[in-house]
């Protein structure tokens, strides 16, 4: 069993990653957190592009379970001396580990190594594709505080064009029963999104998601003016009163202050759940791993 796509997991398992999410949520706020269910599993993270988050939460995770953990250093690899990604999976392949980690700045790229890899891939990001360790930490993050999503106005906005994350929250969420609305300059709106301005969309909204701008990927500057981002199609404490009385934010990071947010609603010491999406991140990753890992198990 692979994790490339929230389309990979049935409703069941969805709903016990979330379950165990919670959990193990709890656990890590423990003194000790030494699980040792992944005892003498090894765990290889592959991160083609930057990560501090997901890099991180990964390597936490896999640790407290137990996991022997080793990160490919790839600014150090075989890569830069011209080796494709088929051979550097086909070399990891090689070394029998129990499960693999890939960011990749190509979209599918995960999906071409775990049709070489003996053992599971889970998609920690490729390119504009998707990101469903994420959406699901996410999904967790709007249960624990709510206590449910179904019937939940979410509001996704920003550039939702290049965000694999607006892809897969907006799979998942939807699946938990969500109301979707997204946001979003108009370069930057995928075609098949019926996406409103930023104003209808956060209006009455009990959670507002905002996406960084990826200009990294973009083929043309947006041309933007210092904070004319923020004015337009940004989140401002003005835009956010009218939303719902205890609506919260939430963004993936890594964020920009002053560009997609103003910097007093991502600090909110009630409003903004971004921390905790961060602490809930190697709840769930642990949840991911476990399932993974208790998958190849069974086929052992």
């Amino acid at each position: 069993m692979h994790l490339l796509s929230i389309d990979d997991l049935s409703d069941g398992q969805i709903a016990a990653i979330l379950d165990e999410g919670e959990r193990w949520f709890a656990y890590n706020r423990q003194p000790r957190r030494n699980d040792h269910r992944l005892d003498g599993l090894t765990i290889v993270n592959a991160f083609f592009e930057n990560s501090t988050r997901t890099l991180l939460s990964f390597e936490i995770a896999a640790n407290r379970l137990g996991a022997q953990v080793v990160t490919m250093q790839v600014e150090h690899s075989s890569i830069k001396k011209g080796e494709t990604l088929d051979d550097t999976a086909r070399t990891l392949n090689a070394m029998r580990p129990d499960a693999l980690v890939i960011r990749h700045g190509t979209r599918g790229a995960p999906a071409d190594v775990a049709a070489i890899m003996d053992c599971p891939v889970i998609n920690a990001g490729d390119g504009i594709g998707e990101h469903p360790t994420q959406a699901l930490l996410d999904a967790a993050t709007i249960r624990q505080h709510f206590g449910r999503v179904e019937g939940l106005k979410i509001a996704i906005c920003g550039d939702l064009k290049h965000s694999r994350v607006a892809r897969s929250n907006a799979k998942l969420l939807e699946r938990l029963g969500a109301k979707l609305r997204f946001a979003g300059p108009p370069s930057l709106l995928p075609d098949h999104l019926g996406a409103t301005g930023i104003d209808e969309a956060v209006d009455g909204a009990d959670v507002v998601m905002m996406l960084r701008v990826q200009r990294e990927r973009m083929e043309e500057d947006l041309g933007d003016g210092p904070g004319e981002f923020l004015t337009r199609y940004g989140l401002t404490e003005g835009r956010l009163a009218a939303a719902a009385p205890d609506a919260v934010v939430m963004h993936p990071g890594p964020i920009n202050r002053g560009v997609e947010i103003e910097g007093s609603l991502a600090d909110h010491p009630t409003r903004s759940l971004i921390v905790r999406q961060v602490e809930m991140g190697v709840a769930v990753r642990m949840a991911c791993l476990d399932l993974l890992a208790a998958e190849r198990l069974r086929q052992a």
